[in-house]
C-alpha cells in the first residue's frame, strides 16, 4: 500500500507544534523571572523570633520575593522589617491588633486593643490593620465597626481570617471598606467567591495561602480555580502564613508550589497575581 503524504499539511502541522512549543518556553521563561510578593507574613516575637532577622531577609532573597505584607504578633516583629530597610524588598506594614496570642479570642470585645491600634497608626506608615481573625457574628459588635470605621477614614485596607457571615458584617459596618480576604475563605467555594468579588468590586481582595484544592494531582491547576483566576486575576494575592515555626522550614516548598501553578496560567495573569496586584494595591504610599 502506497501511503501518500500531503507535505502542506505535514509543515503545517509541524509550525503549530513549534509554535506551541516556544510560547510554552517563553512562558515557563518568563515565569522564572517573576518577582513574588508574600502577602501573608507574620514575623512574630514571642518571645523571641524562630530566625533572626538575617536569616529572615536571605529566605525572601532565595525565593525572589522583593515585597511581603507584614503582620506580626506582636507589631515589634514588623517595626523590625520596616527598619531594617533591606535593599531589594519592600515591607507594607499592618497593624495587629495582638500583644498576645490569647488575643486572637478576645480583641474585638476589648478596648484596649482599639487603643493599641491608634497608637500604633501613629508611627506614620501603616497600610492596613489586620491580620485578625472573625467568626460569625462576632463581627457585628461595636468596637469591630469602630475598627473599620478606623481604617475607612485613614485609607486603611483589612486583613480579615473570617468566614463569609464575618466578612459580609464588616462591609455592613462601612460600605467603603476594602478588605484582602485571608486564605480566601477556607470553605467557601471558587464559585460563591466570584460572585463576592462581583459584588464587592474595587473593595475584596483574596489571598491564598493554606487554599487547598488550587491544584489537583500532579500538580495541576484546577479547572474552576482555572476559570476564577480568568475572570478575577486583578484580585488575587499569595502568602506563606509563617504563624509557626514549621511554616518557615516549608518557605522554600510554599514558593515553588505557588511558583508551580502560576506557570500554568497565562503570563498576564500569573504576573498580576505574583506580585502585579500588591504594586497596584499598596503602591502609591510605599514603607520605605
Amino acid at each position: 500500500m502506497t501511503v501518500r503524504i500531503d507535505f502542506k499539511q505535514l509543515m503545517l502541522a509541524v509550525a503549530v507544534t513549534l509554535s506551541g512549543t516556544f510560547a510554552l518556553a517563553e512562558n515557563a521563561r518568563s515565569q522564572e523571572r517573576l518577582e513574588l510578593f508574600d502577602a501573608h507574613l507574620h514575623y512574630n516575637q514571642e518571645p523571641n523570633p524562630f530566625y533572626s532577622l538575617d536569616k529572615v531577609l536571605e529566605t525572601f532573597r532565595r525565593n525572589g520575593v522583593t515585597g511581603v505584607l507584614a503582620t506580626s504578633r506582636p507589631n515589634k516583629g514588623t517595626h523590625q522589617l520596616v527598619d531594617a530597610k533591606s535593599p531589594g524588598l519592600w515591607v507594607v506594614p499592618f497593624i495587629r491588633p495582638y500583644r498576645i496570642r490569647a488575643d486572637i479570642g478576645t480583641w474585638f470585645s476589648d478596648p484596649s486593643i482599639f487603643d493599641l491600634i491608634q497608637d500604633e497608626y501613629k508611627r506614620g506608615y501603616y497600610r492596613g490593620i489586620g491580620e485578625f481573625h472573625l467568626s460569625g457574628n462576632a463581627a457585628a459588635g461595636p468596637l469591630v465597626k469602630k475598627t473599620v470605621d478606623f481604617a475607612v477614614e485613614r485609607d486603611l485596607y483589612l486583613h480579615c481570617h473570617c468566614d463569609e457571615t464575618a466578612l459580609l458584617h464588616l462591609f455592613a459596618h462601612n460600605g467603603r471598606a476594602r478588605i484582602v480576604w485571608a486564605h480566601t475563605g477556607f470553605s467557601t467555594p471558587p464559585a460563591r467567591v466570584a460572585e463576592l468579588m462581583d459584588k464587592y468590586k474595587d473593595q475584596l481582595w483574596g489571598e491564598l495561602s493554606y487554599r487547598y484544592g488550587i491544584t489537583e494531582g500532579g500538580g495541576k491547576l484546577s479547572e474552576e480555580w482555572r476559570n476564577l483566576f480568568a475572570r478575577h486575576s486583578d484580585r488575587f494575592l499569595i502568602g506563606s502564613d509563617t504563624w509557626i515555626n514549621e511554616r518557615w522550614f516549608s518557605y522554600d516548598s510554599l514558593f515553588q508550589n505557588y511558583r508551580a501553578w502560576l506557570a500554568q496560567l497565562p503570563i498576564d495573569q500569573a504576573r498580576r497575581i505574583a506580585n502585579g496586584n500588591a504594586r497596584r494595591l499598596f503602591g502609591a504610599r510605599s514603607s520605605n
